[in-house]
């Protein structure tokens, strides 16, 4: 309570949200970025809404034609399995990386064959690419399951 600084959250709980934050930053589309003043009930309140003509008043030759909204895909069985998966195979991953770089910074493999330290190196460059991979891969599903979530949550 008597922090004077400022803090970055980013959470999907809503009540949390309403119970902590003092201003709220809100992706508008288009990649704008607006503040508001409280957490998420208080953007409810202020946010802008758009303007609906009534009914009546919108003759159907003028009226545009509308895009049903595209459904936002969501993590399906085998998605949801591999994020599951994923945590542990990048800390697998890391591990090996890390026994790779104690083994290249040890003096005793440079008086091996060549072929050993080439080896060593060529694995620890896989690894690395790997857990690139892995962690895009993470994100990657990361966000189909927060849409996924979003979406359900906006019905």
């Amino acid at each position: 309570m008597n922090y004077s600084g400022t803090i970055l959250l980013v959470s999907h709980d809503r009540t949390f949200i309403n119970n902590i934050v003092t201003s709220t930053l809100v992706f508008e589309g288009g990649s704008v970025v607006k503040k508001y003043a409280g957490g998420y009930d208080d953007w409810l309140r202020q946010r802008p809404q758009e303007a609906k003509p009534s009914k009546a008043s919108v003759n159907k030759q003028d009226a545009p034609p509308v895009q049903a909204p595209r459904a936002r895909p969501k993590l399906g069985f085998r998605q949801q399995q591999e994020l599951d998966a994923l945590p542990q195979t990048i800390e697998w991953l890391e591990r090996e990386q890390h026994e790779l770089f104690q083994t290249m910074g040890d003096p005793g493999l440079y008086k091996k064959d060549r072929a050993d330290i080439v080896a060593t190196n060529d694995r620890l460059e896989a690894v690395k690419e790997l857990l690139a991979e892995a962690y895009a891969r993470w994100e990657e599903l990361e966000q189909l399951r927060i849409d996924g979530e979003n979406s359900r949550l906006a019905k």
